[in-house]
């Protein structure tokens, strides 16, 4: 009975990382060249080198903005850029335009090819740095961590759709009242 037994338990965890392979996508940030895009210079990775040039810069500008503005960065994570819908699809994209995972890596799809989106992914990089990426998702307000990155990504759309011009108004009102050194303090304090 033991033999069987344990032998259900190896299959179970061998098979495991691909079973959460194939059902969380957004887990492909950790390894993209297993998902077929093209890894290069300073962790970039993308689907179609033709367009590296153009994914540096955003990329350079996103660091740079959000550096000089918000706060330094521990780490510049790793950017996957899919410019094909083919590739967005490997990443788990329906409509997204990007999204981070953690502290690991920021995935930008078709539609995010825009600064205001590089940049509002590196926010939350930075928040996850600042606050935890554990508790910023357990007890974090929604309003603080999407209102912040509308809000200081200059985010052109206005109105954004609702719930997120609600939150990007809430953390409009609230980030005045705090003290610049005593930002992330606050900002973990929150609930």
């Amino acid at each position: 009975m033991r033999f069987p037994l344990l032998t259900f338990v190896l299959a179970t965890l061998s098979a495991l990382p691909v079973v959460i392979w194939g059902a969380f996508k957004p887990i492909r940030v950790l390894a993209p060249q297993l998902a077929g895009v093209q890894c290069t210079v300073g962790n970039i990775c993308i689907d179609d080198l033709t367009k590296l040039d153009q994914v540096l810069a955003l990329r350079d500008e996103s660091v740079s903005f959000v550096e000089s503005r918000i706060g330094k960065l521990m780490e510049v994570p790793r950017y996957v850029f899919c410019s094909s819908n083919e590739c967005a699809k490997t990443f788990g994209f329906a409509s997204n335009a990007a999204y981070h995972v953690g502290t690991f890596g920021i995935v930008i799809g078709p539609r995010g090819w825009q600064p205001h989106f590089a940049r509002h992914e590196l926010i939350h990089h930075l928040q996850m740095e600042k606050i935890g990426s554990l508790h910023a998702l357990l007890f974090t307000p929604t309003w603080f961590i999407e209102g912040m990155a509308y809000s200081l990504s200059e985010d052109p759309r206005e109105p954004l759709p609702q719930p997120l011009e609600t939150w990007r108004t809430q953390f409009v009102r609230w980030y005045p009242s705090v003290r610049s050194q005593d930002f992330w303090a606050t900002a973990r304090a929150l609930r």
